[in-house]
């Protein structure tokens, strides 16, 4: 799967860090940033499959999707609050 024709506002490299890490780089990144932006997270944890998604869906934002990269995986957000 390649990732969406979608301009990143902000992109975090949590890759090494280790469960809870990589979410918590996004809440950070997240309130960083103005309504409408898109973060992307690069993260090499598997728990940030199941944690981001459901984060993301709990703080009402848009979850864009996960795009698995070689090593790494992709998460794409949009703030929509």
């Amino acid at each position: 799967m390649t990732t969406p024709n979608i301009t990143i506002d902000k992109e975090i490299d949590a890759r090494g860090s280790h469960c809870p890490g990589p979410m918590m780089e996004l809440i950070r990144g997240i309130k960083s940033v103005p309504v409408g932006s898109v973060v992307a997270v690069l993260s090499s944890d598997p728990g940030s499959a199941k944690d981001i998604p459901i984060w993301v869906q709990k703080a009402g934002h848009e979850f864009i999707g996960a795009f698995p990269e070689q090593g790494y995986t992709r998460f794409i957000v949009r703030k929509t609050r």
